[in-house]
């Protein structure tokens, strides 16, 4: 049982999951500093100086904070886009090319024009020596 999960284990996907996971991970932490520090500080500057941080409302006991969502969107948004180019990128030198064209199978007769068999020497509806 130990084998088989060792195996399990080192097979290329599982492999491959993992670094992607790691990075991703620390690729979202880098979208979230870039965001949180840089982009919706710029932002708020050009808004009038407001701190999306400190943007919320109280419902009865609850505090929402709405600005700390909207800057957790604007991670989304950046994160799905990068995605979205890679994955473009990813498919577009992944290519496939065309498969060749099948061999024809069949021919016309030069006397009738009906179509015949490619291996046939004699036409069969004019009976024509090919």
């Amino acid at each position: 049982m130990l084998k088989e999960f060792r195996d399990f284990a080192m097979r290329g996907n599982v492999i491959d999951l993992a670094v992607g996971v790691i990075i991703g991970g620390a690729f979202g932490k880098i979208v979230a500093s870039m965001v949180n520090d840089i982009l919706m500080p710029l932002i708020g500057l050009l808004l009038g100086g407001i701190d999306f941080s400190q943007l919320s409302f109280t419902v009865g006991e609850a505090v929402i904070l709405w600005g700390t969502f909207l800057q957790t969107v604007v991670d989304f948004v950046i994160i799905a886009f990068v995605i979205f180019l890679i994955i473009k990128a990813a498919n577009k030198a992944k290519k496939e090319e065309p498969a060749p064209a099948a061999e024809p199978t069949t021919k016309e007769c030069p006397f009738c024009f009906t179509e015949i068999s490619i291996k046939a020497t004699r036409c069969p509806n004019c009976t024509s020596q090919l």
